[in-house]
């Protein structure tokens, strides 16, 4: 049986960690098939927190499965909530830094291996982003404001 990408996160709220890696490359994010809206998108990459979990834990783990990348969480820079049809999360976008690791395409463990969502990773500078479907879309703009301010 294929899995289904709908049926994993709609009819629940779901509580996901992002994590914001900025460097002399630019902003790493990862492109992925996105199950609410059945597109290629970038977004940082993250997932889901689990029961018994800290956000910081979670994001360290989903760092770590997505990237190949170990990093510190530092401080909390934005939260986004996503509604759309029977999908409804609430996004914690943390700061990080410290990437120690090979980084590497990783794998979601919710999905198998023939129907994973992860595509692609990749750095962009402020100026790329325009030309790629980002979500959330604080990220085009917001995001770099706060850079300029020293918050980042």
């Amino acid at each position: 049986m294929k899995d289904k990408p709908a049926s994993i996160y709609s009819g629940k709220l779901r509580v996901r960690a992002a994590g914001l890696l900025l460097t002399d490359e630019g902003l790493l994010l990862a492109e992925l098939h996105s199950p609410a809206s059945n597109e290629l998108i970038w977004t940082p990459p993250g997932g889901g927190v689990e029961f018994g979990e800290s956000i910081k834990d979670a994001l360290k783990r989903e760092y770590k499965e997505e990237t190949g990348l170990d990093v510190s969480v530092d401080e909390l820079i934005h939260i986004n909530e996503f509604i759309q049809s029977e999908f409804h999360a609430i996004e914690f976008f943390f700061k990080v830094s410290n990437a120690v690791g090979t980084m590497n395409l990783g794998s979601d463990p919710e999905y198998s291996a023939e129907n994973q969502i992860l595509k692609k990773l990749s750095f962009f500078k402020q100026e790329d982003l325009s030309e790629i479907n980002i979500k959330p879309v604080f990220l085009r703009k917001d995001f770099w404001e706060g850079r300029s301010s020293g918050l980042l």
